[in-house]
This record gives C-alpha cells, structure tokens and sequence, in this order.
C-alpha cells in the first residue's frame, strides 16, 4: 500500500481522532485504533465527489496506523451490479489505495450480513421495537407527517410481538407479493428528525441479487444495514458527507437497541459528518450522469469530458493530482463550492514536475523553407525536461517542409500578435530562425502553406543565435519525421459553473465546443509510447495517449488540461 497522508488544510476529523485516541475510546486488543470504511453502493460508476470520501476514510487510515475497509452496500439488487463492483475496485487502486494489509483483505460486502441482519431484525421484534405494518408506501409516507408536523401512528404499530414475528419469518418464505408488509423500527412518529419516525428496515424484494441469487426476497434498507455492517466489522470512526447528518440519530438507535438486547458489544461505531464536494461546472448525481449516458450526450460513462473517476482518468488526470486537490480543498462541517479551476491546477502542478516534453501540431499548417535544400535535414536536439537534464535529450530533424500550428500565422495580422505573418520574424523552438515571404490559399480562399526564408547562422544552441531578437517563438515538426496522431481537444462539459441549480435544466447547459477531434502530428520521439503516458505539448498543454484507443502505430492524444486557465477569459 502506497503511504498518503491526507494533511489537509482544514481537518476536524483529526481532531475528533486524536481526542478518541487521547481518551483510549476504542483501544481493543489485536485492533488498531483507527477503523474506516469506504462504502459505495455498487449502482454507478464512482465520481470526484466519490474521491474525496476515498482520500478522507484511506488516508486517515494511514495517518493513524489503522487500516480502511472497503465495503459494498449491497442492498438494493436491482440497480447493482458485478460491471459496479469491478469498476469501483479498480478505481480505489487506480488512486493509490488498498484494502488489504499485512494480514488480511478488508473487503465486505452488507450482504456478507444477510443472516446476521436477519436475526438482529428477529431480536428489535421480539424486545417489540420493531413491527410488521401492511400499509401501502403511499399510506406510510402520508402518516410520516411534516417537518414541523408530527406524523400519525399506524393502525399496526401495536400488533402483538407473535403475529409480526409470524408475518416477517413468511415473508422471508416468500409467501406475500411485494409491497405487503414491510417491518418498522418502533422509535418516536413525533420525532423532530423524519428518520426516526417508524422508519421502514426491511421489503420484500423479488429481484436476482448479484451475489446471493434468488436466496433473499426480503432485504434490509440502508439506515438499518449500514451501521450494523460497521459495528460487525468493528468500524470506529464511520465518516460520511453532510447529507447523512439527520439520518446519525437513526444510527445510533439501531446500535443501542441491539446493544440493550446483547446483539453488539461496545464500543459502537460513531457517524461523523463531513462537507460534500460540490465543485463548479460539474454533475455528480448518479441519476443525471446515467441521463447523460443513456441520451448519449456523451461518449459512455469514461467520456474524458465526464466527472466520473473512469472519465478523469481516461481524461488523463493523474492519481495524485487527485489526492493533492482533496488535500488542497481541506475537510470542512459546512457545505461550500470549489471552482473547477482548482482541480485543473493540482493536475497542472503535478505534471508540470514529471511531464516529460515533446512536440505536438494539433491543427497543421504547411511550413516551406524556400531557401533550404529540399535533400537535406538538420539534426536539432532539445531536453525532455528543462529542470531534470536527467532525463536525457530528444532528438528531431528540421527540414525545407514542416508543420506549425495554424493559429500561429495570421495573413492580416491583428495588433499585437507576435507570431508568423508575411514580413515578421520568428523563431522555430529549438531551429532557427525564419522570415515569412508570403503564403498560397486554395481554391476556398483557404491558406494552405505558408513560405519563410531561413536564417542558417539562427540555431538555437549556437553563438549566432544571438544576433537575432525576435518576439515570437513557435513549435514545429519536420514533415519528413513528424508521426500522425489523432489529437482529441477536451474542454469543460458544461458552460454554467452551476448547471443543475434551482430548476435549471442541466442539458442546456452542455458546451457544444467541449470536443474537438483533428487530425494532427506529434514529434518522432514518442512514435511508439503505451497508452496512459504523459507530455507537456510545448505551448499547449498537457496530453496523454487515450487507455482505450491509442496504439503504437496509431496514437490517440487526450488533452488533459491548459498549461494556464483559459476560463478566467470566459
């Protein structure tokens, strides 16, 4: 397991977890001090917000010496599936975490508790904090009243211990229809907290579960589920976003119930509530990220464009820019905003240092050198990092034929653009420097190649390359070495920093610009590199070869970010 301490810049858990340690809270023989779990319900792929959650519970684990479980809250069969499951796995290592230590693998599923939850539902019956009501869901939801209104017992809520304990063993026969009974936890209809109102813990649910088949037709609900899977796994510090604030009484109710009745054992878990990420320009409701899959708004839940995990991967985010935005945002109590920006600059900060260089012409334009023998070639040379020589010298060639970027010549230059237009001067990075003689246009008007002289005593690394004083200094490619790419340009989905707020329709606020695929070249160097390798592109950005399509041989280059924020313009 890779060591993250997550040293955040506001962090009250830490406090919470030192104090606990102070006051020897939960010191258990042959248990470290510190238990968290990571618990994803396995229905979706895991977003930003997810990372933050993963980075909290994980790295705290580490900070402390304890260790961190990751569980699947598998209680809801017919949205989850093994496609989840896998993909959540894979996502949690892909971020640097693990679950396993020297001892053991920490992986758990709610349905590893079945027969446990099962029995601990039998127990709250029998000592009558629990009952079987044969309402309909409609007729429930009425009677749990209003916030400031009490709701209205049900005409069940007294049936005697014997007869609910009857209907619940039949209806884990299988023996009524769903929506018949369901079992309540017997607390408070009167409770200022709605989730303590007789909520529902167990329906029946005739669906293939993916783990357990056609075993169970009834299942638990995630209130009673979720703290008794802490408790059995010895969970101490049970962290979790603002949301599940109201939902911490109902917590601690089922653990002390099953407590009193000699079910659990202290120490008991204890719910921690910590902000949710909510960050600009994003969606991260599972329901709306499946929207946008299902009307193929985008190209699958990896779309590089998309805040899922998958998606910011294959966008070319790194691991630890990751881990370094959720160090960098902190852990706060209250809910607030954080601008895409700050995520785009941790990916920036990261690869700035380990980002190896090249060359890359995402829109060519045909460069020809009148003055330079068509037969001959210049060796040019440039570092593959200008602060780590380390790393060694790429090697290119220039030529009477190269490509530059389109933008970089104007043919009715705008005032104070710097670049290539007929009369200026310019210099090729790491070549020479060149003089623009004029240009041809197609049959559309169109220009389609630019004409230079060349200064043969310009080249960079020379003592001649003094003499020339030039504004402009451009990237290049030989035509003769340059390696065909396709160059996929990604940019923010969405126009509005808060594009599902209020009664916003989300979908309009989709940026049609967010993609851009062109057919481009990269320098020879990195002819051949494997998919999910890094390169600051001189002048550009920072890309990486796409992990589903790029081959050696047939490269695929994702813009990961801008080398500055281009947003702030916007």
């Amino acid at each position: 397991m890779t060591e993250h301490h997550l040293d955040t810049v506001s962090n009250f858990i830490r406090q919470k977890i030192e104090h606990d340690t102070a006051e020897h809270k939960f010191e258990r023989a042959g248990l470290p001090r510190v238990i968290t779990r990571f618990p994803p319900e396995p229905n979706g792929y895991l977003h930003i917000g997810h990372a933050k959650s993963i980075c909290i519970n994980f790295g705290l684990a580490q900070s402390y010496g304890g260790r961190c479980h990751l569980r699947f809250d598998d209680t809801n069969p017919e949205k989850e599936s093994v496609e989840y499951v896998n993909s959540i796995k894979e996502t949690v290592q892909w971020l640097g975490y693990d679950w396993s230590d020297a001892h053991e693998e920490h992986l758990h599923y709610a349905s590893d508790y079945f027969d446990a939850l099962y029995a601990f539902a039998e127990r709250l019956i029998e000592a009558g904090h629990a009952y079987i009501d044969s309402q309909s869901a409609d007729a429930i939801r009425t009677q749990r009243g209003q916030l400031h209104e009490a709701g209205t017992e049900s005409p069940h809520r007294n049936r005697p211990v014997a007869e609910s304990l009857d209907i619940f063993r039949r209806m884990k026969a299988g023996e009524f229809g769903e929506g018949e009974h369901v079992l309540r936890a017997k607390i408070d209809m009167a409770s200022n907290f709605i989730s303590m109102r007789d909520p529902v813990i167990y329906r029946i649910r005739y669906a293939h579960h993916h783990r357990t088949g056609d075993a169970w037709c009834i299942y638990p609900l995630y209130d009673f589920t979720h703290c008794i899977s802490d408790a059995l796994e010895k969970i101490t510090h049970s962290l979790c976003t603002l949301e599940f604030e109201n939902n911490r009484p109902l917590y601690n109710w089922v653990l002390e119930r099953l407590v009193e009745v000699g079910a659990l054992t202290q120490p008991l878990p204890e719910q921690t509530e910590f902000a949710r990420l909510n960050l600009t320009y994003a969606i991260t409701s599972k329901r709306k990220l499946l929207q946008l899959v299902e009307e193929q708004k985008v190209d699958g839940w990896d779309d590089p464009r998309m805040m899922t995990l998958v998606g910011i991967r294959r966008r070319g985010f790194t691991p630890a820019a990751i881990r370094l935005f959720c160090e960098r945002i902190g852990v706060a109590k209250n809910d607030s905003w954080i601008d895409m920006s700050v995520l785009e600059q941790a990916v920036r900060d990261d690869l700035d240092e380990k980002a190896p260089r090249a060359v890359g012409v995402l829109k060519p334009l045909k460069l020809i050198i009148d003055n330079y023998d068509a037969n001959q070639t210049e060796p040019c040379k440039a570092p593959v990092h200008p602060h780590h020589p380390e790393m060694g010298e790429r090697h290119f060639v220039f030529s009477k034929e190269l490509w530059i970027e389109h933008d970089d010549f104007m043919a009715e230059p705008v005032k104070g653009f710097f670049r290539l237009f007929v009369g200026n001067k310019v210099r090729l990075r790491h070549g020479f420097v060149i003089e623009c003689t004029g240009f041809d246009v197609d049959e559309n008007g169109q220009v389609s190649a630019v004409h230079a002289q060349y200064f043969p005593d310009s080249k960079s690394g020379t003592d001649g390359s003094n003499n020339y004083k030039v504004k402009g200094n451009i990237h290049w490619l030989s035509s003769a070495d340059a390696v065909a790419a396709e160059i996929r340009a990604y940019d923010r989905l969405f126009l509005d920093a808060h594009p599902d707020a209020g009664d916003k329709n989300f979908l309009d606020a989709i940026n049609p610009d967010s993609k851009h695929i062109s057919q481009g070249y990269v320098e020879p160097s990195i002819a051949n590199v494997a998919a999910e390798t890094h390169f600051q592109f001189e002048r550009l950005g920072y890309f990486v070869t796409d992990r589903v399509d790029s081959k050696p041989g047939a490269l695929v280059f994702n813009r990961v970010v801008g080398l500055k924020d281009a947003w702030q313009k916007k």
